[in-house]
């Protein structure tokens, strides 16, 4: 899935880990990514647009839930913005699937600044995998 997403590819989004723990029984996905804000990425106010930081947070998301093999999709996801990205800024999106049930299932990612450590967004993402074809 990763080798073939262009958009990530194309905001220069990085895959640092991607793998999967045993918790409760479950097997469950967790990803790292890196992101440089470029100034493509800033908005009128001098600040990353949010829908760039949303992208990072979501592809991170994509990977921790497509981590243990089972074709998996995004249902829906809510992002909180916390602190402003900025021009040349390095952000690290760490995420973690918390539960899955069924074909559901619910990942939180944080997303911090590299420099500083700042938590810049919170993201829940919602998951569903697909049915076997």
């Amino acid at each position: 899935m990763w080798a073939e997403d262009q958009a990530s590819a194309g905001l220069g989004i990085e895959a640092l880990e991607v793998g999967v723990d045993l918790a409760g029984g479950q097997r469950l996905g967790h990803a790292r990514t890196r992101m440089t804000v470029v100034g493509t990425m800033v908005n009128g106010h001098g600040i990353m647009h949010g829908g760039f930081l949303f992208t990072l947070a979501d592809s991170t998301f994509a990977l921790a839930c497509n981590a243990t093999g089972r074709p998996t999709v995004a249902a829906g996801a809510d992002i909180t913005f916390l602190t402003a990205g900025r021009l040349d800024d390095v952000l690290v999106a760490e995420a973690r699937e918390r539960i899955t049930y069924g074909r559901s299932g619910i990942t939180d990612v944080t997303v911090n600044r590299e420099s500083d450590g700042a938590v810049v967004a919170e993201f829940r993402g919602r998951s569903r995998s697909l049915p076997p074809r």
